[in-house]
């Protein structure tokens, strides 16, 4: 007798699992509810329609062959029964039915099942304040609100706008519409940095000033209070430090899972809302599955429960969970959190756990920064790479790494690298140090940046190096008066002359060949010394010199001036 699949939820997870099982299964009578109008679409793709990027929003509902994904692409080419606009509203597991109600229409009936998957998703998290309800303000998590949003653009009616949040979505937002449409965007993040939890503290300052460059104005450790409107329309922002005008608001404050369905039939639910999960995405009734956004899963380098939405998570679940609906056992694999987010001018990539963040789970760690070109440093066409690895002080166990470029497809190629070993193994810096990876002069360096920036920590572990970071070394030289260190900038004197004869005395133009020829002597013994280059590469080879004569007492700027130009500090 064929098996009855119901599938709950039709945007990534719902579809791909229905798919796959009726692929593997086709006798099977799979259903799929949902209870929006569109079902099936590239939810991450929405910044980009609202940027212009993507012309038509269908195309984030078209396969890659330009056909649509509607209700009658799924029943025709898939043999999987769509219902939209069908809300499930309780979940009987003794009798194995799902109550469901047409929202139009209001007619209620039972839905029978063999098998159940929950794909309800998330909701985003709207902040308690009065005037959410104006008009103007979204979040950009659907079709409909991209489309008002886009519209409200296209015809002048946007200036200026306040995006609530600095996570993805949020900065994505404020690239489209700054860039896009030149409306002056304000970013209100309740956290100390923007991209809080993902990034480092250092490489969340780059991503700040990349923003502010572009006019965009950011706030954080502030608090939205309200929204204020006039005549129905949200007119401004009302935080606890200041008043922003704004003609639009987003919301993109992060997610709340949709488990209620699910603890509301009993099955174990996570303390935040996400629906608890086996490796096989089975709850704790086995013969109802979960995935995406609305299920809790484990970490891979904490060992605890994680929550992740992210559409490209989604996706691999629904293929894991189709093949199990048809009697396969495959397992679904801790997650390690990797990432990536395209601002103005730079591209941010990570995997694994922040310094910050490692530190706040037991970790004696610490994160390592360098500059390198992200191919051979002769070959014509390269670009600036900034990567941070972060590994606990006493294993060398790697515990992440994250990245920042011009050329987000070269980090993402490095971050990807060190992804697929910490996802399947405990790597140290000795495995990262040689990571086998491609290399020919227009793709990379003959020693890779990611091998390399794990050569540099495990020269910090050893202690033959001591690092500050670009925020650091420019807390340093505007202390300079009362810390009395001297400062020495290795770099060639076309690059040092204009900052010491700016600063005669306190810059000091000693490059690294100047040291190896034997003007270590103009060091002095009795005051800490600051070392810095273009790099930080200079700068270390300056460092052993001056071991080697007796001076240690140094720190070097972890990479050099591209750092902190990087970072928005003034040398």
């Amino acid at each position: 007798m064929a098996q009855n699949i119901l599938v709950i939820g039709g945007v990534a997870l719902g579809p791909k699992a229905a798919c796959r099982c009726k692929r593997l299964m086709p006798e099977a009578n799979v259903t799929l509810v949902d209870e929006n109008v569109f079902i099936s679409y590239g939810g991450c793709g929405l910044p980009y329609y609202l940027s212009g990027e993507i012309n038509n929003i269908d195309d984030l509902r078209a396969t890659p062959y330009h056909t649509i994904r509607d209700a009658g692409f799924f029943e025709l080419m898939k043999g999987v029964k769509v219902r939209t606009q069908t809300r499930a509203m309780s979940i009987d597991r003794a009798a194995k039915k799902v109550l469901v109600r047409d929202v139009v229409s209001g007619h209620e009936e039972s839905l029978p099942y063999d098998k159940l998957v929950i794909a309800t998703g998330a909701s985003p998290r709207i902040p308690d304040v009065g005037g959410s309800e104006l008009s103007g303000v979204y979040s950009v998590t659907r079709l409909e609100a991209a489309e008002s949003i886009r519209k409200a653009c296209e015809q002048g009616k946007v200036s200026q706008a306040v995006i609530v949040g600095a996570g993805f979505i949020g900065l994505e937002s404020v690239v489209a519409l700054a860039d896009m449409w030149g409306v002056s965007c304000s970013v209100v993040e309740v956290a100390d940095q923007i991209l809080p939890g993902v990034l480092s503290a250092d490489l969340a300052q780059m991503a700040q000033t990349d923003c502010e460059k572009h006019g965009v104005s950011v706030y954080t450790s502030e608090k939205v209070v309200s929204l204020e409107g006039e005549n129905g329309q949200v007119a401004r922002v009302v935080t606890d430090k200041r008043t922003l005008p704004a003609q639009l608001v987003i919301f993109a404050a992060g997610f709340v899972p949709n488990g209620v369905l699910a603890r509301d039939a009993g099955l174990n639910v996570a303390p935040f809302g996400a629906i608890e999960v086996n490796e096989h995405m089975q709850t704790s009734d086995p013969d109802i599955y979960a995935g995406g956004d609305c299920v809790a899963l484990t970490h891979k380098i904490t060992g605890k429960t994680t929550y992740l939405p992210l559409g490209s998570m989604a996706n691999r679940q629904g293929r894991v969970i189709g093949s199990n609906l048809a009697g396969a056992r495959e397992a679904f694999p801790p997650v390690v959190g990797t990432w990536a987010v395209k601002l103005f001018d730079l591209s941010f990539c990570g995997v694994g756990l922040t310094v910050e963040r490692a530190r706040r789970e037991g970790f004696d760690a610490a994160g390592v920064a360098v500059e390198q070109m992200d191919r051979a440093h002769f070959y014509p066409e390269s670009n600036m790479m900034t990567l941070e690895l972060v590994a606990d002080k006493k294993s060398h166990r790697v515990l992440g790494m994250q990245g920042v470029c011009v050329a987000g497809d070269a980090l993402k190629a490095r971050i990807d690298a060190v992804a697929g070993v910490l996802q399947y193994a405990e790597p140290t810096l000795l495995d990262i140090s040689n990571l086998e990876v491609c290399y020919a002069p227009p793709f990379a360096s003959a020693m890779d940046v990611v091998n390399v920036v794990a050569n540099v920590a495990e020269n910090v572990f050893a202690g033959r190096m001591k690092p500050v970071s670009a925020r650091e070394f420019a807390d340093l030289w505007a202390q300079r008066k009362e810390n009395n260190v001297f400062f020495i900038d290795a770099r060639p004197h076309g690059g040092s002359a204009p900052l010491a004869a700016k600063h005669p005395g306190e810059w000091n133009a000693i490059s690294l060949e100047d040291i190896a020829a034997g003007k270590v002597a103009e060091v002095p013994r009795d005051r800490p010394v600051a070392l810095i280059c273009n790099t930080g590469l200079r700068a270390y080879d300056s460092q052993l010199f001056l071991a080697r004569h007796g001076i240690h007492d140094v720190v070097n700027a972890m990479g050099g001036m591209q750092a902190v130009l990087k970072a928005g500090k003034n040398i």
